[in-house]
């Protein structure tokens, strides 16, 4: 009876064990499920974050074309630049002047400023109506002669006309001369192709 009550409690014993081991491994397994449940909810949170971030992140600020007054400023520039430089070369081909003593006038700057700002107007005309570069480099040859020499006449009667082409073989009242008819033809050149053209592009944030 003692050896039959024994072995029962003992079965019980080993139930109970069993039971228990049981329902600490169903816990452990509800732990990692929670676990993993709650790091799956942080990874969404946090891809969700990212994306309100990247969707809230500030757009770019808004470019607006260079101003009238902008592109007049890089034309001043552009235009005496380049007669520093043809006339120190002019004057080193006729002297031999290494020094390279290049010159200019402030008035260049409203009329190289002005006459490539018109020239702008000119060359979308041109374009548009596609005409031939050799056509358009005549007709801007033209302009510039035009202009050189009416800006030449309003300078001289002021007593301030910084240029004087009397020396030159096919100049016209000192104010504008056939020697320079190459060089002007180039010089339009690159201001349509290069200046004028990139100017344009140019973009400032507001």
């Amino acid at each position: 009876m003692f050896s039959r009550t024994h072995i029962q409690t003992q079965g019980h014993f080993k139930e109970n064990i069993s039971k228990e081991h049981l329902c600490d491994d169903v816990c452990v397994l509800r732990m990692e499920s929670e676990t993993l449940h709650a790091r799956r909810l942080q990874r969404r949170k946090s891809s969700d974050a990212g994306d309100d971030e990247w969707h809230e992140a500030p757009a770019a600020p808004p470019e607006r074309p260079l101003s009238t007054l902008g592109r007049l400023y890089v034309y001043a520039l552009h235009g005496c630049l380049c007669e520093v430089g043809f006339t120190a070369l002019w004057d080193w081909w006729q002297t031999k002047d290494r020094r390279l003593p290049g010159h200019t006038s402030l008035w260049a700057l409203p009329m190289y400023a002005l006459a490539i700002f018109l020239l702008e107007g000119v060359r979308g005309r041109l374009l548009a109506q596609r005409c031939p570069l050799l056509l358009r480099l005549l007709v801007y040859t033209l302009f510039i002669y035009l202009w050189e020499f009416s800006w030449g006449t309003v300078l001289r009667l002021l007593g301030a006309c910084p240029w004087d082409y009397s020396g030159f073989s096919y100049n016209l009242a000192g104010l504008v001369t056939l020697e320079y008819a190459v060089p002007w033809a180039l010089a339009s050149l690159i201001a349509e192709q290069h200046v004028i053209r990139k100017t344009l592009r140019l973009r400032m944030a507001n």
